[in-house]
């Protein structure tokens, strides 16, 4: 992927996806800084993310609605296919329930799919270190890595924090890291099998 516009000039799609973590309050800046990169942003949330967006102004904002739920049979797409997606805040339930090809909700059924057709994706989980502990967890980031999904994740890009703390967290987060690791990837080979 080079630069966010397509070849023939227009502006490339980025699905943003926000799930239920109190982070996904300031999820509108994300989309700040996608916009200056010059990609045309669309938001998706999990059900539980809805809960924590505004999704009236994040409308106005990238001139899409917000979507959380699947489209009834026979209702025309209202976004534009994504170019790439990115996962963030990515919850330590969307990664566990992504990780095995559970799709019960629109935004996992958009990254199951995504990945299915080779669609670069990153993902910045905010959790606890408690929820990070969690084996599952952990085997489910390696498994996302290894299937070519760009995780940012680590003490290095934000510090684990007690269980019950992390609205204390929430202005030190790196908004741009999910860009960076999208930025220059290549499409990645869909698993075979």
């Amino acid at each position: 992927m080079s630069g966010p516009h397509t070849s023939n000039g227009h502006r490339r799609v980025l699905y943003v996806i926000a799930c239920g973590s109190p982070l996904a309050r300031h999820v509108g800046r994300l989309v700040d800084l996608a916009q200056q990169e010059g990609w045309q942003v669309c938001v998706v949330t999990t059900p539980d993310g809805a809960k924590f967006v505004d999704r009236t102004a994040l409308a106005r904002q990238t001139g899409h609605p917000v979507r959380t739920h699947y489209k009834n049979p026979g209702d025309p797409d209202v976004l534009p296919p994504a170019d790439a997606m990115l996962v963030c805040p990515a919850t330590v339930n969307t990664v566990n329930k992504w990780a095995v090809g559970i799709a019960d909700t629109l935004a996992l059924g958009l990254l199951v799919e995504g990945q299915g057709l080779g669609v670069p994706i990153a993902a910045v989980p905010y959790t606890n270190v408690a929820m990070a502990a969690h084996p599952a967890f952990r085997a489910s980031l390696a498994r996302l890595r290894e299937w070519g999904v760009r995780v940012v994740f680590g003490d290095h890009v934000v510090p684990l924090h007690p269980p019950g703390t992390g609205e204390r967290h929430l202005d030190a987060f790196p908004w741009g890291a999910g860009l960076a690791a999208l930025r220059g990837v290549p499409r990645p080979v869909a698993p075979v099998g």
